[in-house]
């Protein structure tokens, strides 16, 4: 019997030890897996090769990145500059077993062997490079100037100013891809930075709160276009915008001027979200809750009111949303079930669903068909 004690009182010596070590670990993962999500600094990732390379096409080592169709910008780090080299691809115009061939359509050519990647945003630095005039201009915000592009319209003021809000980790650059279209529909526009980005003033933690704070930013962004002469926006987002765009519609008095709101990838449901990254970083399951818990106690966000099907915006105005179905960054089943749920929220919107690309990629996909949806939206409903 003392010896079975003995047995009995080791082994459960032994269980707590490691289970008490089994959720530090997990909360040690938790913790990690929120500061990524958190994280604002920038740091390049060329997961690509380039085989070969000459005026005409570039070669590339074939993945399911690569092979995406449409047109995209090949992004590498310029040796000895510390800045980035810029190319524009076209479509795959030969498939090998373990190589594309794409046609180079502009900007520099990488040399064989070049680590790469694949960038939604085939334009740099400003909306010059689109053949637009602009203004460098600044925005007072809450925690200090914001910088922002405004593209004038083709004849006039303009009634109705477009704002265009990028996602999470990205840059003003995300809009280059859809200013000359709107420009030609009358738009004036406003590319805004929010806080953390470059240029903009820091959050006081340093930190990405997801929406729950950056949703003041585009507040003042919309202060800025009503002062001006704005009597409506449009808000477009991609990505998380949508969240932070989400967030403005539901808590901001100047959620009244919005006229319609156009969503690429949107973010409208943080939770969903947070099981996809989940998934990609082949955490299991149990693990999203306890990150989401964790984010929520160091920023304070209620991760229930970024679930816009069963929260809605107090402000529900015409929206378009874009998603694509390759997406593993945004799921986009949040994204029909938000669209599905619609009618009974009373909520106008068109859904707008691309094949065969990645997230915020449905431009890249067929930029003449994106935007004619854009387009087709917009004078309907503005």
């Amino acid at each position: 019997m003392a010896l079975l004690r003995r047995i009995r009182t080791g082994v459960g010596i032994g269980l707590g030890v490691g289970l008490g070590a089994s959720a530090a670990g997990a909360a040690g993962i938790g913790w990690f897996y929120s500061s990524v999500l958190l994280d604002t600094s920038l740091r390049p990732v060329y997961p690509e090769r380039v085989r070969a390379a000459d005026a005409r096409t570039v070669t590339l080592t074939s993945t399911r990145l690569t092979a995406q169709p449409g047109t995209w910008g090949l992004r590498w780090a310029a040796p000895g500059t510390g800045t980035e080299a810029l190319a524009v691809i076209g479509p795959v115009v030969a498939e090998r077993r373990r190589e594309v061939v794409r046609p180079l359509l502009a900007g520099a050519v990488p040399e064989a062997g070049t680590a790469a990647v694949l960038d939604t945003g085939p334009y740099d630095p400003d909306p010059g490079a689109r053949n637009l005039p602009f203004d460098d201009v600044v925005v007072p915000g809450p925690l200090g100037p914001y910088p922002a592009w405004f593209v004038p319209a083709t004849d006039g003021p303009g009634d109705t100013w477009v704002i265009m809000v990028h996602g999470r980790g990205g840059s003003r650059r995300e809009a280059l891809r859809m200013l000359p279209a709107l420009h030609r529909r009358g738009f004036p526009q406003l590319v805004v930075t929010y806080r953390n980005d470059i240029g903009a003033p820091a959050s006081p933690d340093g930190l990405y709160h997801l929406g729950d704070t950056e949703w003041e930013d585009v507040a003042a962004a919309v202060r800025y276009a009503t002062d001006r002469g704005a009597g409506r926006v449009v808000l477009f987002g991609w990505s998380m915008g949508g969240a932070i765009t989400g967030a403005f519609l539901d808590r901001a008095p100047e959620a009244a001027s919005v006229a319609a709101v156009v969503w690429d990838a949107p973010l409208v449901d943080w939770r969903a979200t947070l099981r996809q990254q989940a998934r990609n970083r082949r955490l299991p399951p149990g693990l999203s809750p306890l990150a989401g818990a964790v984010t929520s106690r160091r920023i304070g966000i209620d991760f229930d009111r970024f679930d816009l099907r069963r929260r809605p915006p107090a402000t529900r105005p015409p929206t378009l949303v874009i998603h694509s179905s390759a997406d593993t960054a945004v799921p986009v089943t949040a994204s029909r079930a938000l669209a599905a749920a619609a009618p009974e929220l009373g909520w106008p919107m068109r859904y707008l669903e691309v094949p065969d690309v990645e997230h915020t990629a449905s431009w890249n996909a067929d930029p003449a068909a994106y935007e004619r949806a854009v387009a087709a939206f917009l004078a309907d409903v503005v």
